[in-house]
């Protein structure tokens, strides 16, 4: 059986997600903060069982090295926090059955390793599980090799996946988190026992912090760009805040924040257990104000200097396609723009929406229809080739940025290269010029190329926009807490721009706040055909209320 076959299985990553065993943590965090005997005694039924059923290399969970990583982390917090019930040693150190399980999963990581073109962050919730499992339970003549070797495998794949600018290589926002995450997890249990990963593992995690800390919006909400299935190390309480309002409070604790980063609420039950007892002395260059530019990534903002209830933030992409040969979590999106004000998406980036349920779908949420910027000739800047693999990239570049940090404008050109592959060949550049004090943001389009051939600009509204589109524009409102607001979006008069909500074929008019959530939004699309050059200007003007 195939698990990745819908037809065979439907989507396995129900059975993968609950085999993480995040909620067998968030029990024993329970039985940890009450002291309630029947919170431990579930989350032991929930692990005999799985450990039961589940027997080395037999059924779909052994199947995919991540999950057994992340099984590894799960299994060696809900064993901490039980410390105080009666059962725990006997459920798990003293546990023949449990044991079994351990030795099997760390024998597997070390023999089948992710390893070319799916030594993404795959390979480092491999390592971190390995490591995390052989500083917590030392019990096997291997278990010292298994934490050396994890360490620096760990250390390795920290620098390979991380730009210098702090952001993840995949260029996903959602892996960016994950994988810090399952960093910070190694470095903490390795504080925790008293093996130290080493400073170069602590430099990378705040190297990313910086860079999480910068990108996030007004509401501390992450950028949208690439895929996202929402996954997390370590589940420690009921999960419902978005990830960096979570995630900060913790680092904030153990690398220290600059002065620039956003203001963060610490009372959090999964940062008051993560940090418990843990001191970092490790020490990194840190960024004096805020970073707006991430040259290596290609990740520009432009936004206002302040964060708050009216910022304008907006992120265009300009930069590398994606990680490795496959680029398995890029989407097809070249100078593609998303808009927020006041964290609310008002351009924005549709999402991911499914992995293997569906190949139409999965497709669809991958396109460059699907991102706000211009499809040529009914093709995707890049091709497809698989659910997660590329065969053609479209990488982008960044030409010219001003006034990021500070002044009346902020601007920013790019270009991408995907479209040089048609017969004759097609460039596109794109400027956007945000106006502070105009509240205005201008973007201009420009595409050369021989030959009459047919072109699309999208424009993706969140699910929140509602939009009245007229002859020369559309009028965008939404409510925000107990405030209207409002927008005008100026369209291209050479396109002709009809409305898409919720349209199924072709599709059209989605967003995915999350994996499994697809909604119906407002699509904006203008229709034309080139002729040897063109320049369209879309102008998105904030109503000041």
């Amino acid at each position: 059986m195939n698990p990745r076959d819908p037809s065979q299985t439907g989507n396995v990553k129900n059975v993968w997600e609950l085999s993480r065993h995040h909620h067998v943590t968030v029990l024993a965090a329970a039985y940890f903060l009450s002291g309630r005997t029947e919170f431990a005694e579930a989350a032991a039924d929930q692990l005999r069982s799985w450990w039961r059923r589940n027997p080395f290399l037999h059924g779909v969970n052994w199947t995919s090295g991540i999950e057994l990583g992340i099984r590894l982390i799960s299994w060696t917090w809900t064993r901490r926090l039980l410390d105080g019930w009666p059962g725990a040693a006997a459920l798990f150190e003293d546990s023949p059955e449990f044991r079994d399980q351990l030795y099997q999963h760390q024998v597997y990581l070390e023999r089948f390793v992710s390893h070319d073109s799916s030594a993404n962050n795959h390979l480092i919730a491999e390592l971190a599980g390995q490591f995390v499992a052989s500083c917590a339970f030392a019990l096997f003549p291997e278990s010292s090799r298994w934490r050396r070797a994890a360490a620096q495998g760990l250390l390795a794949e920290a620098e390979a996946q991380t730009f210098p600018s702090g952001l993840n290589r995949e260029l996903a926002s959602d892996y960016h988190g994950f994988v810090l995450e399952l960093l910070l997890a190694a470095a903490t249990e390795g504080e925790t026992c008293g093996h130290p990963i080493g400073p170069g593992i602590w430099e990378v995690i705040i190297r990313m912090a910086d860079a999480g800390a910068a990108f996030v919006d007004a509401d501390g909400r992450e950028p949208r760009q690439g895929d996202g299935d929402q996954g997390v190390a370590l589940q420690l309480d009921g999960g419902h805040r978005p990830r960096w309002r979570s995630l900060l409070p913790t680092l904030q604790r153990l690398v220290g924040r600059c002065s620039w980063w956003p203001e963060v609420d610490e009372t959090d039950v999964r940062t008051a257990l993560w940090t418990a007892g843990i001191v970092v002395s490790h020490q990194a260059s840190r960024p004096a104000a805020r970073p707006n530019l991430f040259p290596d990534a290609g990740m520009v903002l432009l936004r206002d200097p302040t964060p708050g209830q009216e910022e304008i933030w907006c992120r265009c992409d300009g930069g590398p396609f994606g990680f490795l040969s496959i680029a398995g979590h890029a989407h097809a999106d070249a100078l593609s723009v998303e808009v927020r004000f006041g964290g609310v998406d008002v351009l924005a980036d549709p999402g991911t929406y499914c992995y293997h349920v569906s190949p139409e779908w999965r497709s669809y949420f991958r396109s460059t229809r699907a991102h706000n910027t211009i499809e040529v000739d009914g093709v995707d800047q890049a091709e497809q080739s698989g659910p997660f693999n590329w065969r053609r990239h479209a990488d982008a570049e960044t030409l010219h940025v001003a006034g990021l940090d500070g002044g009346p404008v902020a601007s920013w050109t790019g270009r991408h290269h995907g479209y040089e592959r048609l017969d004759p060949p097609v460039g596109h550049t794109r400027s956007v010029v945000l106006d502070r004090h105009e509240r205005r943001l201008t973007v201009t389009d420009r595409l050369s190329g021989g030959g009459a051939r047919p072109v699309r600009l999208s424009f993706h509204l969140g699910p929140t926009i509602a939009c009245s589109l007229e002859t020369a524009g559309a009028l965008l409102t939404w409510r925000d807490g107990t405030r209207e607001r409002s927008a005008a979006l100026h369209l291209p008069p050479q396109l002709t721009w009809r409305e898409a909500r919720g349209v199924e074929s072709p599709a059209g008019g989605w967003y995915s706040e999350h994996m499994g959530s697809r909604l119906a939004a407002v699509a904006l699309m203008g229709v034309g055909e080139l002729h040897d050059s063109m320049v369209l200007e879309s102008v998105l003007e904030f109503h000041r209320g």
